[in-house]
């Protein structure tokens, strides 16, 4: 009886850390006033990567995505094909991005007999820029887009690459 009471308390703990953790990738606080920003353009809308400030912001990067939820072959990769363009924020220092494309998607052409469709965010190369928590990252993207995020951190090993000596 005991152990089962365990089992079902760590079952709770799992799915609250999870559910947290799920929770926190769909937040949509805005802690910076982004004002400073241009408004987004007709047919844009306007997206706000922000990340927590951290000891650690030199150590980080961030990967975005832009696409949106296709369904989509069994067996073949997708893209979607586009243009971002850098843009300098005038007198402030920041850079945003703009996203433009035509909504064509490139894939690979695999014949796929009796895979199920599935559901897949068809998107453009990822992008990757420096972490930085105290300010937001802002892009714009065609209305019927969306922006997805990864963080990635480094650790403190520093790796030497091998020399190859040419053989005389």
């Amino acid at each position: 009886m005991k152990i089962k009471f365990l089992q079902l308390v760590a079952v709770l703990f799992i799915g609250l850390g999870l559910s947290s953790n799920s929770a926190m990738a769909q937040e949509t606080i805005v802690k910076v006033n982004t004002d400073i920003f241009p408004a987004a353009e007709k047919g844009y809308k306007k997206m706000v990567i922000e990340v927590p400030h951290s000891a650690n912001d030199k150590k980080k990067k961030i990967e975005f995505s832009i696409g949106k939820m296709m369904e989509v072959d069994g067996c073949n990769s997708f893209g979607l094909q586009g243009t971002l363009e850098t843009k300098d924020l005038q007198g402030w220092g920041y850079n945003y991005y703009v996203f433009q494309t035509k909504g064509e998607i490139i894939s690979t052409q695999m014949a796929c007999p009796g895979l199920p469709k599935r559901n897949l965010f068809v998107s453009n190369q990822p992008t990757l820029v420096n972490y930085n928590g105290k300010m937001p990252i802002v892009i714009y993207v065609p209305e019927e887009y969306d922006v997805q995020f990864k963080i990635f951190t480094a650790d403190d090993e520093v790796y030497r690459a091998a020399e190859v000596m040419d053989k005389k």
